[in-house]
């Protein structure tokens, strides 16, 4: 299929120069080739048109299974001995991922996190995620996905009591800017918060100096996000079947949050079906026992992408404004991810 649009593209592209790759030695044209020329057409309608059809392609339900890993320093919520409250640290973490994904829209994900601490990586929670995507319209995408989670007990930092995870999304791809809608909601056990509640109790004393423990409040959380983006792309680049692939997006969070999302990984997998990305990364969390929707976190996503054949490796960059802190509200990331679709 790469070849076919590459042929495509080659003719048609040929003696312009500011969409080829080398320029020719000699870009006139002789009086017989002239002749050949339909002035009637709009040759770059027809150029755009064939590389948006190379594009639909690549979007075209398929059946693969995706391995990945991703590297990320982010923060993470430990203990002090001479504080109150939590200590916002910033640690190394990666993730492993594995996925298959048939072309009926049904999927299944496997993510294992890993956080560097004191020397050496420490396992610390796996994700299993079943998921349906609609993709048979080229101009929508809508899917669910349900995930729960297992977390390692007795870790001396931060994680969400939170244990599933529901998360629909709908996006429309045929616009110039593609607008993407999420809902997600989570819940967790009584049993998982009262194992975490002195580190809940800690991260809510730093929004308000004091805080109350309603032992009958439900263990959930309710989050939608809205983001636009638009994606660039060059064609056979360095060599022949490979592209680069450049997407900003801005993503505005908002929802409930008691207890925090899992929403520690940024896998390809979501990027690839829906153009999502959710996860927003922060120095300090504020968790907050009220119920009122709130907005959370404003965050621009620089995504790159170079691919050759079935690997690619992914760079992003990360700028998030989060609302509820009172200080150090501007955080930044930088995330690099990998893999193979087979």
């Amino acid at each position: 299929m790469y070849k076919k649009w590459f042929l495509i593209l080659v003719v048609n592209l040929s003696g312009i120069i500011v969409f080829s790759q080398v320029t020719p030695a000699d870009t006139s044209l002789n009086k017989a080739d002239k002749s050949i020329i339909d002035t009637s057409l709009d040759y770059s309608d027809i150029i755009f048109d064939d590389l948006e059809k190379f594009l639909d392609s690549i979007l075209s339900p398929r059946s693969y299974i995706l391995s990945a890993f991703s590297i990320q320093k982010g923060y993470f919520n430990y203990k002090s001995k001479t504080e109150v409250f939590l200590e916002p640290t910033r640690k190394v973490a990666v993730t492993p991922f594995f996925g298959y994904y048939d072309k009926s829209g049904l999927g299944i994900t496997g993510i294992a996190s890993f956080v560097n601490d004191q020397r050496k990586f420490k396992f610390y929670q796996l994700a299993i995620s079943p998921s349906y995507d609609y993709l048979e319209d080229k101009n929508l995408a809508t899917g669910i996905s349900y995930t729960r989670y297992f977390t390692q007990d007795s870790l001396p930092f931060y994680t969400s009591p939170l244990q599933n995870e529901v998360y629909s999304y709908f996006t429309y791809r045929k616009w110039w800017f593609k607008p993407m809608v999420g809902v997600s909601y989570g819940w967790g056990s009584r049993s998982d918060y009262e194992d975490r509640e002195e580190y809940i109790t800690s991260l809510q004393l730093r929004r308000s100096g004091f805080t109350r423990i309603n032992t009958k409040e439900s263990v959930s959380d309710f989050s939608v996000f809205t983001s636009v983006r638009h994606d660039f792309y060059w064609l056979d680049v360095f060599t022949y079947n490979d592209h680069i692939r450049v997407t900003p997006q801005l993503t505005f969070t908002s929802g409930s949050q008691k207890f925090g999302f899992n929403q520690s990984s940024n896998t390809y997998a979501t990027l690839l079906r829906s153009g999502a990305n959710i996860l927003y990364n922060t120095e300090n969390v504020y968790l907050d026992n009220k119920l009122y929707f709130q907005p959370l976190a404003l965050t621009f996503y620089l995504k790159t992408e170079y691919s050759i054949g079935k690997f690619y490796v992914q760079p992003q960059l990360i700028l998030d404004y989060y609302f509820p802190a009172s200080e150090k509200q501007f955080t930044g990331l930088l995330s690099v991810s990998g893999g193979f679709i087979f």
